[in-house]
């Protein structure tokens, strides 16, 4: 978990697309969400916004293991600082893959 989120920053996921487009209304918590346009997404939070974009990887081979990746750049606009750490901690912890 990050200790902070700056405005705009990319990262890779270990989603499919469609994996991806299923966990986002939830991983919003109940925020506005607009899937209008193919390989983003309008996340409304307060009086501000979070722009998505994705974009499919290829996957990532390890030996036998392919694992999905998308390419995931997060643009946040009019978003204070404590509001967008509050949004990505309930949005990270909703879309953790894996781990142990």
């Amino acid at each position: 978990m990050q200790a902070d989120y700056p405005a705009e920053f990319r990262r890779e996921q270990g989603f499919t697309e469609r994996d991806w487009l299923r966990c986002l209304p939830g991983a919003v918590r109940g925020c506005p969400l607009d899937l209008s346009r193919p390989g983003q997404a309008r996340v409304q939070i307060g009086s501000g916004a979070l722009h998505l974009s994705w974009q499919v990887l290829a996957p990532r081979q390890i030996a036998l293991v392919r694992l999905p990746r998308l390419q995931t750049h997060y643009r946040f606009e009019q978003v204070v600082d404590a509001e967008r750490l509050a949004f990505m901690r309930y949005f990270d912890l909703y879309t953790m893959r894996g781990g142990g």
